[in-house]
């Protein structure tokens, strides 16, 4: 399938998605990497369109129906050049922004150990969140090819708790898709990937360029995560990450 191709499929599964959902209770989680930049510039142009009446969905009006939500998982060890695009970008694209952070105390061990890390610095945030904005769905910026444990996932992924049903538009994008995407739209990124990341997670689990090339060779796109935490990233999924 040919880019754009892709994309036209991502915008037709997004305007399904509004016209079944509507835009309130529909959420982007933007981490502000690459993959759901794209997911919410798409999502953002599908607003754009039905406001405007140029999609031929109707529901949507004001600047308000305009504005996508994008939910995001501070976990308070991002990289602070993710964190600065996350910040303009919400100000420059009418984005309302709803910043999720963990409940943990001060002192808080980050990174000792992976698997409790990361559920309660980001699967408890996510759920919290989508329960206190009554998201009805949640799109993603994952990728079969980013991860095996995405390969088989559908593109709509119904939740159990909080039921909701996430939606994944990229799903079937390459990593070559989402910077040839990146490009022909004219989208920003964050600098980091100018100097040479490829995947971009929390600080202590992402290694720099030269680090990741030390010690693990060339690898795949997250090669630069953690090795232990990227490989329960199924069980993450259980407990409800995307």
């Amino acid at each position: 399938m040919s880019l754009d191709a892709k994309i036209d499929a991502a915008r037709q599964l997004l305007r399904e998605v509004l016209a079944q959902h509507g835009p309130d209770r529909v959420a982007v989680a933007w981490t502000g990497g690459k993959d759901s930049t794209l997911a919410l510039a798409l999502w953002r142009g599908v607003l754009h369109d039905a406001v405007s009446g140029a999609s031929g969905v109707s529901g949507v009006s004001g600047a308000s129906g305009a504005r996508p939500l994008a939910l995001n998982l501070d976990t308070g060890c991002k990289f602070p050049e993710v964190m600065a695009l996350r910040d303009r970008l919400a100000v420059e694209w009418g984005v309302t922004l709803h910043i999720a952070r963990p409940d943990v105390p001060p002192g808080y061990p980050v990174a000792a150990d992976r698997a409790a890390c990361c559920r309660d610095l980001k699967v408890a945030p996510l759920l919290r969140a989508v329960r206190a904005l009554d998201v009805a769905v949640l799109l993603t910026g994952i990728r079969r090819d980013e991860h095996p444990d995405r390969a088989a996932r559908p593109v709509r992924e119904p939740v159990a708790e909080p039921p909701h049903l996430r939606v994944h538009p990229v799903l079937d994008f390459s990593e070559m898709d989402v910077w040839a995407a990146t490009m022909q739209l004219g989208l920003p990124h964050c600098e980091l990937y100018d100097r040479g990341y490829r995947s971009l997670g929390c600080m202590p689990c992402t290694l720099p360029p030269e680090g990741m090339r030390g010690a693990q060779g060339a690898g795949g796109e997250r090669a630069g995560r953690a090795a232990d935490k990227e490989a329960m990233l199924a069980s993450l999924h259980a407990l409800g990450y995307f």
